[in-house]
């Protein structure tokens, strides 16, 4: 396993230690942490379903638009901070692996070296009323 650039080890560890819901991600789109507060939206522990490429998380969740529309993948604002370089907010649905549906709103931000390459994106996100 190649070691991970230090703007995302950072990233996790502030994550590890904040009360709010974190998602982060690499380059590649590749979840790599969620953290404990996200557990309970997300309806299962970060050490149970680990890594996983965007495509797989991006439809895991299910995330839909208030009238029960999937939404894209490429519409998710954690794709978006990624592949478009620049900040991006939501606000749609998820069922968490546990099968409890959650309203939530997105802000996703992406993660850049000296040099302007992106590193990954993180995602603080909560739950909100329909």
């Amino acid at each position: 396993m190649t070691q991970k650039p230090i703007e995302l080890i950072l990233t996790r560890h502030l994550a590890s230690n904040l009360a709010m819901p974190i998602f982060l991600v690499d380059a590649d789109g590749t979840l790599i942490f969620y953290n404990e507060p996200a557990e309970r939206l997300l309806g299962m522990r970060f050490e149970e379903t680990g890594e996983m490429p965007a495509t797989e998380w991006a439809t895991k969740w299910m995330p839909t638009k208030a009238d029960g529309t999937p939404i894209p993948p490429d519409e998710v604002p954690l794709v978006v901070a990624v592949a478009e370089r620049r900040p991006a907010h939501g606000s749609f649905s998820i069922r968490g692996l546990d099968g409890q549906q959650w309203h939530i709103q997105v802000t996703a931000i992406p993660l850049v070296q000296t040099g302007d390459r992106v590193v990954g994106a993180v995602a603080f996100f909560w739950e909100t009323r329909a």
